[in-house]
């Protein structure tokens, strides 16, 4: 385990240290009071901007705004990191995240955030790779990736294939397999993807990710 998100400004009391935290401007909120008080003051090197803005009806345009007045001076004054948005693999996340990066091109993230849902292992490395060469210049943080089916055998396979192959892919900084949360976040993901049991311990697939470097089926 590389680092910690919770999608929030503030580091969860009971990490102490034991990781690197990774803050998140999630949407517009984040970007004032207390919120944005943490991000000022937030020791963490990178700091991940915005979360599927294209489905809280953000535009690109927007974006490139708020990246310009508030997400650049926090690598100009305090040497911070800078994590893009992070969008949908879907149509309209691709077209916002492109039109994103183009309009930010002068002053552009050190890391391009991408999301991943789906069954077909294949299909999100093709997906990684083809968004890797329309952006090269940018390392790959995989801030959200989970297998949506239904079927335990299947949700390992997927899980056992990405992990291996993004561990192996120099342009992948981090990556980051959804959800470790007690509960089923909603009836879009898989309840078999839950990398925590409602006791709050580690489900099987969670110590697996942990534990087995390269991950075995």
């Amino acid at each position: 385990m590389s680092s910690v998100c919770n999608w929030n400004t503030w580091v969860p009391p009971e990490l102490k240290d034991r990781a690197p935290f990774r803050p998140m401007v999630r949407l517009e909120a984040q970007l004032s009071g207390g919120e944005w008080q943490n991000i000022e003051k937030a020791k963490a090197p990178i700091i991940l901007f915005f979360n599927e803005p294209e489905r809280a009806g953000i535009s690109p345009q927007h974006a490139a705004e708020i990246w310009r007045t508030k997400m650049l001076p926090l690598r100009q004054h305090k040497g911070k990191k800078l994590v893009s948005p992070s969008c949908a693999s879907d149509p309209k996340g691709r077209e916002w995240i492109n039109d994103f990066m183009h309009r930010v091109a002068d002053h552009p993230p050190e890391f391009l955030g991408l999301h991943y849902y789906g069954t077909d292992a294949e299909a999100a490395i093709r997906y990684m790779e083809s968004m890797h060469k329309r952006h090269p210049k940018q390392q790959v943080m995989v801030t959200e990736i989970a297998s949506i089916s239904r079927n335990y055998h299947d949700v390992v396979q997927f899980t056992v294939k990405l992990a291996n192959w993004m561990d192996k892919t120099p342009w992948i900084f981090e990556y980051a397999f959804f959800g470790c949360m007690r509960q089923v976040a909603d009836a879009f993901v898989s309840p078999e993807a839950q990398l925590m049991r409602p006791d709050g311990q580690f489900t099987a697939l969670m110590n697996k990710l942990t534990h087995e470097v390269p991950m075995k089926m």
